[in-house]
């Protein structure tokens, strides 16, 4: 069993990649101290650098997991989600509201993907 991981740290891995299927680990801003959208962003460009890493694209995504530490930024974050998002391959997607491990994040975001 071959498993591959990626961007790996003392704590945890970036991402992982085992039998065509890649899972990435939670990102949260750089800036924690950004609004909603610019959060959003750079969490989204994360998601991106990782895909590209493990040779995979927007377009492989097959789950999307989104942590909002208040859901009044539910509206803000779906504009940044909606314009980034690949229109043609959708993965599936679950938002819920939860609290982050510092209150200074508005976001966290986890995504699957296949290669």
């Amino acid at each position: 069993m071959k498993i591959e991981r990626l961007g790996v740290n003392a704590r945890y891995s970036q991402c992982v990649i085992h039998d065509g299927r890649i899972e990435t680990a939670g990102f949260v801003a750089r800036d924690p101290s950004q609004g909603i959208a610019e959060q959003t962003r750079d969490v989204l460009q994360q998601l991106e650098d990782v895909l590209a890493l493990a040779q995979a694209n927007k377009s492989h995504l097959t789950r999307i997991q989104i942590w909002l530490a208040s859901m009044h930024d539910f509206a803000a974050m779906n504009e940044i989600y909606d314009a980034w998002i690949d229109p043609l391959n959708p993965p599936a997607r679950a938002c819920v509201g939860a609290e982050l491990a510092d209150a200074r994040y508005k976001l966290e975001i986890q995504a699957w993907a296949v290669i």
